[in-house]
């Protein structure tokens, strides 16, 4: 326990769960090589988040080795996973906590076909019905940034405020993807390894063809709040 009462402690216990398996999610769906990579999750009710040790092995990963921060990307000594350094990322990840509050989640990857657009410095065009529907028009292109700072994190939320994708290609890099929480955002990167596969394929058939904004709007207000099993729930960040 962390001692910072038993509902923070509770819900510390559940997101380093929740994290610790996602990271298996990545391994599952390509998204990742040997240890590169990472999953944070905020945590309710407290300014902590919860993200992976630097260079352990996926499958050695488990809850207690998920390292409790606070967020200014310090880590909280004594708390369980303390005795491992975290990821070189999480000044990146703890920059976007403090500056854009209603994100959950976030996670790196260092996905073939995202990672491919990213070195061309290129944004995705919005091509597929499942990128207006899921981002609301294209992956934009975030500056490029060295690793170990919050210059990432920096280049995240200047990318990605009043932007309606959760997705950033960050320049000579790679994708970074924000949530609602954990899980939301690993689907996000799902999906943007998805599309960015796709519509590298289409360019190599001839020039893909745009959706009009008007139906990508249509479609994304459609997505996120008529389609599943509940509206009003997923990750929007439409200023108007």
């Amino acid at each position: 326990m962390t001692g910072f009462g038993d509902a923070v402690d509770a819900s510390i216990d559940r997101v380093r769960h929740e994290v610790a398996a996602l990271h298996a999610e990545l391994v599952r769906s390509g998204l990742v090589v040997w240890t590169g990579g990472n999953v944070s999750g905020r945590v309710p009710g407290a300014d902590l988040f919860v993200i992976k040790p630097s260079g352990v092995p996926y499958d050695a990963l488990a809850a207690g080795d998920m390292i409790l921060c606070d967020l200014d990307g310090s880590v909280i000594e004594g708390s369980e996973g303390s005795h491992r350094s975290p990821s070189s990322d999480t000044a990146a990840h703890a920059y976007v906590y403090r500056h854009m509050p209603e994100v959950g989640g976030v996670v790196h990857t260092h996905s073939t076909y995202a990672c491919a657009w990213a070195a061309r410095g290129e944004e995705i065009p919005c091509v597929l019905t499942a990128m207006a529907d899921e981002f609301g028009g294209p992956i934009p292109v975030g500056p490029f940034a060295i690793i170990g700072d919050d210059s990432i994190g920096r280049g995240i939320v200047e990318t990605l405020s009043g932007h309606r994708s959760r997705a950033v290609l960050m320049r000579n890099h790679g994708p970074f993807t924000i949530g609602t929480d954990a899980r939301d955002a690993v689907k996000a990167a799902v999906m943007v390894e998805d599309v960015a596969r796709s519509v590298h394929i289409a360019r190599q058939l001839g020039e893909p063809v745009p959706i009009p904004p008007d139906a990508i709007d249509r479609l994304f207000d459609r997505y996120q709040h008529v389609y599943g099993q509940s509206s009003g729930t997923r990750f929007d960040t439409d200023p108007e």
